[in-house]
């Protein structure tokens, strides 16, 4: 039998979503028929909502109607919008014993000797400020595999992932406060992550942010090598210099082995961008039924995203383990309110256009289904941007929407895998974590195969569950983490992607 054309949430919603274009005269439930052309991934309304009336999906407010709408009508920017409606935080009153496995699942991981479990074996190159951004470049192309010829510089360490060099646009011309603090601790967290092996910092050495009170106050001493272009000698001198150290770190860097080890090594950061209308109902809940898999064995997920998350704060200070935890969510939430005033900007000026073409309309809309991704666990924590993640389960990280931001943030804690999901179709990598990227919809699946690693679109397609395709993602994750390449690693993703969260004036 084929499926509905459209798909109820929640017995209590106003509206359904289309599976496909609807073009009018469609029948979508008992007496009511489609009056517009309802785009695929859209809303559709089943009875009558007056002006200022809550419109609800998921069962909860997404928006308000901003003029009458009759069943059978397209919900969407033209007749819905944002509005002012009381939250029960509650906290904590859902929390719930996490039941874990007792023979936790494994993966074949790289035990470094502090005791940490790496994913990927990377040698890094960091950069203190963007005025040493292109010598990193240089020093890191150098052991790059050209596409072209098949030449790889690194084919004789192969248990070496590759040489990356990330770098970004500032530290200096900066105050010398929280925007300071928060790049020292975004490149501390990736100069100790346990997918690299080594790192070098390049600086330039008249910067704001000087390598040594970076090394200082992120407690770096010992943990990696640092080269200042002015004291080198010049932009040739320092990348012979870069490219004799990386030269002698491959030789211990190769000497890694794969061991079996248990999945509570895993820190996974779940992402989401170019979402569409199906993104709350198929990938992000497949992702959060993956994510109750991983937790229960052990394993930790970090959501991000703050300004994604506004809106339905509210069920998830529900699920935190304590009043406090909960209570720095809210206080996350009322920061970003000041933030957007203070900018003259507006919370809900997230949804993109993108987004709102695939049938996304407020952003209490899309944060309902960006959250799914977390699953149903405690809220065991909240973190500041790039600190780092130390509690096992369920933490949520504050970061702006923006996915390399975030992700960069995420990745700055701990995490040392990436769970993508996407509607429209992003392309992206995150290194040295490797980036899973996981489709809502089959056709953007068919069409971007190279990219994309699994499709959930056979949840909207019925062929398959959302605990089914949850099993899924968990048996990609552990795959992944035992070395199996990703699509975005085929492309060699995740070097540009780095982007720490700029915040303060450029002096």
């Amino acid at each position: 039998m084929a499926p509905s054309p459209v798909i109820r949430l929640h017995p209590d919603d106003g509206v359904l979503i289309a599976r496909t274009t609807l073009m009018p005269g469609v029948a979508v439930t008992d007496g009511v028929t489609t009056t517009d052309r309802i785009p695929a991934g859209h809303k559709v309304a089943i009875r009558a909502i007056a002006v200022g009336e809550p419109i609800r999906r998921y069962g909860q407010i997404i928006g308000f109607a901003t003029a009458p709408i009759a069943p059978g009508q397209h919900v969407h920017t033209q007749n819905c919008g944002m509005g002012d409606f009381a939250r029960d935080y509650a906290y904590g009153v859902d929390v719930q014993p996490t039941p874990n496995f007792d023979l936790p699942a494994t993966f074949m991981g790289i035990r470094r000797d502090d005791g940490r479990v790496a994913t990927r074996n990377y040698i890094g190159i960091l950069t203190s400020v963007n005025c040493s951004a292109h010598v990193a470049s240089m020093v890191a192309d150098v052991f790059k595999k050209n596409p072209f010829t098949g030449d790889n510089p690194l084919a004789d360490f192969p248990n070496v992932d590759g040489v990356v060099a990330l770098t970004h646009k500032t530290g200096c011309g900066m105050t010398q406060n929280e925007p300071l603090t928060l790049l020292r601790r975004t490149l501390g967290g990736y100069a100790r992550h346990v997918n690299f092996s080594t790192v070098v910092v390049l600086g330039l050495g008249c910067e704001i942010n000087q390598i040594g009170g970076l090394m200082k106050e992120q407690k770096l001493a010992g943990r990696l090598r640092e080269m200042e272009i002015q004291e080198m000698g010049g932009t040739r001198k320092t990348t012979e210099a870069g490219v004799a150290f990386v030269k002698e770190a491959l030789v211990d860097a190769n000497k890694v082995k794969r061991e079996e080890v248990s999945a509570s090594h895993l820190t996974v950061a779940l992402q989401c961008g170019g979402s569409d209308g199906y993104s709350g109902i198929s990938a992000n809940p497949a992702l959060g039924a993956a994510s109750d898999l991983l937790v229960r064995h052990g394993g930790t997920v970090i959501l991000s995203e703050t300004p994604e998350t506004y809106g339905a704060e509210h069920l998830l200070t529900r699920r935190a383990v304590s009043r406090e935890v909960g209570e720095k969510l809210v206080g996350l939430m009322r920061w970003w309110e000041a933030y957007c005033e203070r900018e003259g900007a507006e919370m809900n000026a997230n949804p993109s256009p993108g987004n709102k073409a695939g049938g996304l309309t407020t952003i209490l809309e899309k944060s309902l289904g960006a959250m799914a991704k977390a699953g149903s666990t405690n809220l065991v924590d909240v973190v500041n941007y790039a600190e780092a993640v130390t509690k096992k389960g369920f933490v949520f990280m504050d970061t702006p929407g923006y996915d390399p931001v975030a992700a960069t943030g995420q990745v700055a804690g701990g995490a040392n895998m990436v769970c993508f999901t996407t509607g429209r179709g992003s392309v992206f990598g995150c290194k040295p974590a490797p980036s899973i990227k996981l489709a809502t919809n089959t056709p953007m699946y068919r069409r971007m195969e190279d990219d994309m690693d699994i499709n959930c679109g056979t949840i909207l397609d019925g062929d398959e569950t959302v605990q089914d395709c949850g099993q899924r993602i968990f048996n990609l994750m552990l795959e992944t983490a035992s070395g199996k390449p990703t699509k975005s690693e085929s492309f060699d993703f995740g070097g540009a992607e780095f982007a720490p969260w700029v915040l303060g004036a450029t002096m």
